[in-house]
């Protein structure tokens, strides 16, 4: 996370998609209390969804023993939600174009590509475990 950040919260989740709850109310209250606009409300859910998926399936493995943390930390007028699993990381640099016609019909590819178009920075860092998505109030 970038200098100058303040953490609010912060939650440790089971690697279990029941945790999607969990985070779908984190965010209602995060963009509430942040004065996030009802049309942005979207942006930041789906796009903090797909990071704590990811951080369940790929980091983790769907191991319900290992564990995703979110951080949320405010400055100024913009806020970051980080989600850190405990896998290796992925080579976040050489991902598909899921754009392209060979992949607009695939089930999967898309959640960085959805993340790096609704939030206004994404960040990765420990090569590609921890997710830090910046968004402006």
């Amino acid at each position: 996370m970038k200098e100058g950040f303040s953490i609010v919260t912060e939650v440790v989740l089971p690697s279990d998609y029941q945790s999607l709850v969990a985070v779908e109310r984190l965010v209602g209250t995060v963009c509430e209390e942040f004065g996030v606009q009802e049309d942005a409300f979207g942006n930041v859910l789906i796009a903090v969804s797909e990071a704590v998926n990811n951080a369940i399936q790929h980091g983790n493995q769907n191991n319900p023993e290992a564990k995703v943390e979110v951080k949320v930390a405010n400055h100024a007028d913009i806020f970051c939600i980080q989600i850190k699993d405990q896998g290796a990381g992925f080579s976040y640099e050489n991902l598909p174009d899921p754009t392209a016609p060979e992949n607009l019909l695939k089930d999967s590819g898309r959640g960085v590509f959805l993340m790096q178009h609704l939030a206004d920075e994404v960040e990765f860092l420990n090569t590609g475990s921890v997710v830090n998505l910046y968004f402006r109030k």
